[in-house]
């Protein structure tokens, strides 16, 4: 209903802004031919005419973004609402259990467990948030040596407890040793949230693939390969924005915030690289690729 609303609200806005374009243009027709004549006349007309215009465009593609990007907040603070609350209510339920029941020994672990699992979730959805807010201020972060393999090896084994998955659902094809340069925490950051996307747009038969080779002897490629639902091109750079989700049936089920692959690419760009991605379109999986500058060697 609300999105049915805000398509609505845009297609008026659109209309509104044609019709008024078209009325100007049909009097500067009208004004044009009663007044051919008068050089001066004719000209003030034609600049007046391309200004309203011109005002008439900005104001109507204004409006506009205004419009998606209100939906998109909404939309955000509507998943960190669900995903800050969820994990609240999940311990809570649980820490009530233990304080009124006699609960046994196997189960109180069971309970330690999963009130533990909410609490990273808790945690890693707040870091997201702080994250965005750093990365958008801060200036370009010191860069150190980073054992490439190292750092992708690390996030593999996070995504595998978080996701509970076997070995085989992620697989890492490594290059040689590679070095790159970059903040460990937010080259890290980048990577887990590539791997965390792949994972929770493959659907119930996880299948994620992940690769790291050289790139021109001056950049270290980090490809992640799904076999989820693919990618239409019209929104393979829009999935980079902030808050952006992509429509569809399957992302509407999928938990998120919206800033993941927004926070792959600015640290991409803080560190001198970049990320893009691509897919041959819905059905056909995806490939998302982050590049970072290799450390020169005898760099320390």
């Amino acid at each position: 209903m609300v999105v049915a609303g805000r398509r609505k609200t845009i297609a008026f806005f659109i209309a509104l802004g044609a019709g008024l374009i078209l009325v100007t243009l049909l009097l500067y027709i009208g004004w044009v031919i009663l007044n051919w004549r008068h050089g001066i006349l004719l000209f003030l007309g034609v600049l007046l005419t391309l200004v309203l215009i011109s005002g008439v465009v900005l104001n109507t593609i204004f409006l506009v973004r205004e419009i998606r990007r209100n939906a998109q907040h909404d939309a955000f603070i509507n998943a960190v609402t669900h995903e800050l609350k969820t994990p609240v209510a999940s311990i809570r339920l649980y820490l009530e259990t233990l304080q009124k029941r006699n609960v046994d020994e196997t189960k109180r672990q069971e309970f330690y467990r999963i009130m533990l699992e909410d609490s990273d979730r808790l945690l890693a959805t707040i870091e997201q948030v702080l994250r965005t807010g750093r990365i958008g201020h801060s200036t370009r972060p010191a860069a150190t040596p980073l054992d490439l393999g190292e750092v992708v090896e690390r996030c593999l084994d996070r995504a595998r407890t978080l996701h509970h998955l076997d070995a085989e659902s992620l697989e890492y094809s490594p290059a040689t040793a590679l070095t790159v340069l970059g903040d460990p925490d937010e080259v890290g950051a980048a990577v887990s949230n590539l791997i965390d996307n792949a994972v929770k747009f493959s659907g119930p038969d996880v299948k994620v693939k992940v690769e790291t080779a050289p790139v021109n002897g001056r950049f270290a490629a980090i490809r992640v390969i799904d076999h989820g639902p693919g990618i239409a091109k019209t929104e393979l750079k829009q999935i980079f924005k902030r808050f952006y989700r992509a429509p569809g049936p399957l992302a509407a089920r999928v938990k998120g915030t919206g800033l993941g692959l927004y926070i792959v690419r600015s640290v991409a760009k803080r560190h001198g690289g970049r990320a893009w991605a691509e897919s041959e379109g819905p059905g056909r999986g995806s490939t998302f690729i982050l590049e970072l500058p290799l450390a020169q060697r005898g760099a320390k």
